[in-house]
This record gives structure tokens, sequence and C-alpha cells, in this order.
């Protein structure tokens, strides 16, 4: 009996002392995105260059420029300047170039929204926009067994589903 002793103290079990966390854990996520629309209004530009030019004495004197708009919704406009060759006979040069602004739109209009889909917009020089999405049968479900279901929307949707197991191993 002795000689088993050693034996039966090798087989014996010796109690863990640990804390063991598992944890789970189903989600999902349904998202429709929201029209926006980015604009930028484009100056109104004037500009001129030449060599051997001058302003016309005979047609009013006057330096082509832009002229501030009469409303404050309006873009400048043009005034047309009256130029003339300096030297008569010599070689020269001239340019001259107009960019009509953007007009300013009143508060509360440009852009329009109706179902996620962008209307209307104010033209500008550059607009960027996105018209959103529609969530037409977007739809996701999770259940107590874990089971997770997406059913796709209209355009500008997504449905996500996770499943997520932690264990954690405490001293």
């Amino acid at each position: 009996m002795k000689r088993f002793l050693p034996l039966l103290l090798l087989l014996a079990s010796t109690p863990a002392y640990s804390n063991v966390v598992h944890k789970l854990t189903s989600s999902t996520k349904l998202i429709t995105d929201g029209a926006y629309s980015v604009s930028s209004r484009g100056p109104a530009t004037y500009t001129v260059s030449g060599s051997n030019i001058k302003i016309s004495a005979v047609n009013g004197s006057v330096f082509g420029g832009l002229t501030a708009p009469t409303s404050v919704t309006a873009a400048a406009t043009m005034t047309e300047g009256t130029y003339d060759i300096n030297t008569a006979g010599s070689a020269f040069s001239f340019s001259e170039s107009f960019q009509q602004g953007d007009v300013v739109n009143p508060i509360n209009t440009g852009s329009d929204v109706s179902s996620g889909i962008v209307a209307d917009l104010a033209a500008f020089a550059t607009t960027t926009t996105y018209s959103g999405g529609v969530a037409g049968s977007l739809a996701g479900t999770t259940v107590a067994n874990h089971t997770s279901t997406c059913t796709g929307g209209g355009a500008g949707t997504s449905c996500t589903n996770q499943f997520v197991s932690e264990i954690q191993l405490l001293d």
C-alpha cells in the first residue's frame, strides 16, 4: 500500500483558482447615408496685359475692369476698356479676358432634397453632390441564438452584422 501512495498523490487533482469570463455579443447596424452638396462660387475676374498699348483718349479714356453689382445677389460685370496702340508702326501685344462670376443665391435656396435625392442645385463653378440613400427595404435582425440577417435597401444604404466571442482569463 505504501508503494501506491506516491501514485495516488500524482493522480489527485488540485483545484485551479482562476476567473474565466466568456462574452458573446451580436449586433446589427443599419445606415442610410444623408444627402449633401458642397459648392464653391466662382469669382468674377478681369485681366489685361500688353506692350505698346495705352488707354485711348478718343473713346473715353477708360481702363477695363470689374463693375460692382447693383444687387447683393448679382455677380460683378465687366467694364470695357478703350485701348489704342502707343507708338504707331511698332510691334504690340494685347490680351484681355473676363470670366463672369457666380451669382449669390438667396438664403434657403439652392439644394432641395426629397426622399434622399437631391432634386435641384444652385449652379456654381464647383459643385460636388451626393444624393444620399433611400432606406427602401433596408432591414436587419439579430436573435437570441446570435443569428443575424440583413436585407439590402436602396442606394446609399448599408447593413452590417457582427458576432463577437470574447474569452478573458483573469488571475
